[in-house]
């Protein structure tokens, strides 16, 4: 994640927008159905600006946001410092998936959004989030749609760029943010759960219709909700789903484990 920092600016700014919001309202709607009633202990990795580590927090659940971007976790400060009511449930840390300063503590979630994208490939991040979910735990894990690659170029009429990329049948394109960032499937993310002692739960596409639009989709509120619902609806069903620009996988670990 080498230069990460750099975007910052963008992702907020993307975070902020509709589309962007449209991503965070499906994903921490699905976090919170499947996490407990009573205040759980999250871990956020790479969680940028602090948006789901303060979503969460809102909702009653003791988070941990960890970052290796200064910028970012400076942001995600900013942010809670206007949430004085989130204070005492979030911890910010200054640390990336190998340098998580943790010891043996294990979280009830483990979420880790938009991070497998700008690694060259997820097993070994696999590995290290599954080994900090304790029992009974959710991992949630947000990455790119490898099958998708192409589609948001075509339906933003790039169709030379889209042509090219399905053709060749290519694992990465360039993101949002502007960078070259690489897919996942679905399936490939519950195989690398299951190898380390997690059972897969049903995964969603997220952003499925809305994803080709910019900054300047800005629907008034009745009109975002009725995409949201339709994102959402959309989200669970194939073949919408195997579309999505992104896919958001979840696997829980068995009360009792021997790992």
């Amino acid at each position: 994640m080498t230069g990460f920092a750099a975007v910052g600016a963008a992702y907020a700014a993307h975070s902020d927008s509709a589309r962007g919001r449209l991503r965070h309202d499906l994903v921490e709607r699905r976090l919170l159905t499947e996490l407990p009633a009573r205040p759980a202990t999250v871990l956020d990795v790479g969680c940028g600006n602090g948006e789901m580590s303060l979503r969460l927090a809102a909702a009653g659940h003791q988070v941990t946001g960890a970052d290796p971007s200064a910028r970012m976790l400076a942001a995600a400060a900013d942010r809670l410092a206007k949430r004085p009511e989130l204070a005492g449930r979030v911890r910010l840390v200054d640390a990336d998936l190998k340098s998580l300063p943790l010891g043996e503590e294990r979280f009830d979630a483990v979420c880790c959004h938009g991070v497998l994208m700008y690694l060259d490939e997820p097993s070994e991040a696999v590995a290290r989030l599954a080994g900090l979910v304790a029992p009974g735990g959710l991992l949630s894990i947000l990455a790119k749609n490898r099958r998708s690659i192409g589609v948001r170029e075509a339906l933003a009429g790039e169709y030379a760029t889209a042509r090219r990329l399905i053709e060749s049948g290519a694992d990465r394109s360039v993101g949002n943010l502007g960078r070259e960032t690489r897919g996942d499937t679905a399936e490939a993310l519950d195989r690398l759960a299951v190898d380390h002692g997690l059972t897969p739960l049903p995964w969603q596409g997220v952003r499925i219709f809305h994803d080709h639009l910019d900054g300047t989709w800005a629907p008034e509120p009745a009109a975002y909700a009725a995409a949201l619902e339709l994102e959402w609806a959309a989200s669970w069903r194939s073949p919408y789903r195997d579309v999505s620009h992104l896919v958001h996988t979840l696997a829980r670990r068995p009360e009792r484990s021997r790992s």
